[in-house]
């Protein structure tokens, strides 16, 4: 009695919320698969309109702006919406994107400086140049696998290109040298929690073949959601079924059989057969979905429970954790710098290098040849990476990220809030993720500035009276700035592509959607074993 209580209660856990987390699953499996062939899908957008209000952009928001460059008689304005020249005033806008790749993720721009008479831009796929004669952009070959292109930077007559694994130098803009960071003071070979449940939850973790094992799995939950439809569907089909073919036997029941033969029971004949086929055909989904479910099981729980992970509120827990390196996987390089670099900036007054990382801020000699030392206090950075590192003023740098905005003296220590003017104390225990401020972007442009939040956009930064508006995104931007398929699959993926319907309960989308699609598939996997496995033993022996 106990074994068919279990059961019943498992079959219960089962069916009910699977029919729910189905349809989530298939989209968490689809936006997924995308999300992993980034460079692939990279010329495919998605037009703004199609998507929900808080898609649109509003005043630069959404991170459309991350920084600027000031030309001699323009300024040039790039992020998101790739790069645009306007004058000083903020009036007109010309497009200036032209040789970039197709596709809005292509001229996703994080850095941009001029560097002997040009230009130099560095995207999310690759380094591009452009001259001040020339009206395209060209695509430059650098010496490494990873063409991500982090932060850009001048150092006295030299271009330094920071990737996210490794330094590029050059003179000239055209030849670069690799380099490779020297270790930090007192280096352990330990990486973010977080780093690994990433590449765990995309299959990067084990290179190519993790990602298309991953990828296997999205097709396995893809398959084990529609069969177990079907398989919930299929007994309410079946049954009408019976009932239309008995009606049709009820009507043609007569004492006397028709001329020709009895027509009664040609109609149960094909009947039968139609019924027959509907049976055959649940058995087999029913064997698809069970055979889907036991053998990748394992797999689906660990994938789904790093996922959970990578989104507030189970990512506090492990924002700020360091585990040791897996041997043999991707993250297992000779490279103490591997994945972790995020900006840099050559402080010219004390000939030195400082280097926002994934691990915090670094202070490296101008030679490269010792040890990186660890800022002794440092600004809070958000796990998303620091957007804004410029300096104000001798000795002084402004840090923002999705943390807030921060006033950080390098060689004193010194670090408080840039809007509050308050010192900042490094909080005790979890903290958010993110700040009050989700600084997103800076510009500056004569005597005014702007910062960028990325929910409200372009905000004046010290205005002595009343703030003054920025100029309103013009409609040619806004046409030119769709949305990545990507970038679509990936707001999908974390549940934010429903916050218009729920608010900030979407936040507890993923967290609640993992734990559903956990329970099914542990319930599904002993009634596998207690129902289903011992029926196929009995016929076996049979």
């Amino acid at each position: 009695m106990a074994r068919k209580r279990l059961i019943k209660t498992f079959k219960k856990i089962h069916k009910w919320p699977a029919i729910i987390i189905s349809f989530i699953a298939i989209l968490f499996a689809v936006s997924g698969i995308v999300m992993n062939h980034r460079q692939f899908f990279s010329g495919v957008d998605v037009s703004r309109n199609l998507l929900p209000k808080n898609y649109h952009y509003k005043n630069w928001n959404l991170a459309a702006v991350r920084g600027s460059v000031q030309l001699e008689d323009a300024l040039l304005m790039y992020g998101n919406i790739g790069v645009w020249k306007t004058d000083d005033d903020l009036k007109s806008f010309e497009d200036f994107n032209r040789g970039f790749p197709k596709g809005i993720d292509n001229r996703k721009i994080y850095s941009i400086v001029l560097f002997n008479d040009v230009l130099f831009a560095g995207t999310h796929l690759g380094l591009y140049k452009r001259g001040k004669t020339e009206n395209s952009w060209q695509k430059l070959e650098i010496p490494v696998e990873k063409e991500r292109i982090a932060d850009l930077e001048i150092k006295d007559d030299k271009l330094l290109v920071l990737t996210r694994n490794y330094l590029l130098e050059s003179t000239n803009g055209q030849n670069f040298r690799k380099i490779q960071l020297p270790e930090p003071v007192n280096y352990q070979r330990k990486t973010g929690l977080f780093n690994t449940f990433w590449e765990l939850h995309s299959g990067e973790l084990f290179g190519l073949a993790g990602k298309l094992f991953v990828d296997l799995l999205g097709l396995v939950t893809i398959l084990l959601s529609v069969t177990g439809l079907l398989h919930f569907f299929f007994p309410k089909w079946i049954k009408r079924k019976k009932k239309k073919i008995q009606s049709r036997t009820e009507k043609l029941n007569h004492p006397l059989p028709p001329l020709g033969g009895n027509r009664n029971n040609e109609v149960a004949g094909k009947g039968n057969t139609s019924t027959d086929k509907l049976v055959r055909t649940k058995k087999l989904n029913l064997n698809w979905h069970n055979v889907g479910g036991y053998v990748f099981a394992v797999f689906l729980l660990i994938n789904t429970f790093s996922g959970m992970h990578l989104r507030p509120p189970l990512l506090i827990a492990i924002a700020n954790k360091q585990v040791g390196i897996i041997p043999g996987t991707h993250l297992d390089s000779p490279n103490p710098w591997f994945d972790k670099l995020r900006r840099i900036h050559w402080d010219a007054a004390n000939r030195r290098y400082i280097f926002s990382t994934s691990d915090g801020f670094f202070f490296a000699d101008e030679n490269l040849s010792e040890k990186l030392i660890p800022a002794p206090s440092q600004p809070p950075v958000s796990v998303m990476g620091c957007n804004v590192l410029e300096p104000i003023g001798e000795n002084y740098l402004m840090v923002g990220s999705f943390s807030g905005m921060f006033v950080w003296n390098p060689q004193t220590g010194m670090v408080a809030d840039f809007f509050t003017g308050q010192p900042y104390h490094t909080p005790q225990g979890m903290a958010r993720p993110i700040g009050a401020n989700t600084v997103a972007g800076f510009v500056q442009s004569g005597n005014k500035s702007w910062w960028f939040d990325y929910s409200a956009g372009a905000i004046e930064l010290n205005a002595q009276n009343e703030q003054s508006a920025f100029t309103a995104m013009p409609e040619e931007i806004r046409k030119a700035s769709p949305m990545s398929l990507w970038n679509v699959s990936l707001e999908v993926h974390t549940g934010r592509i429903f916050e218009h319907l729920v608010g900030s309960f979407y936040i507890l989308f993923v967290p609640l959607a993992g734990i559903c699609f956990m329970l099914v598939i542990i319930s599904g996997f002993f009634l596998w074993w207690m129902v289903f496995r011992k029926k196929n033993k009995t016929r076996s022996i049979k």
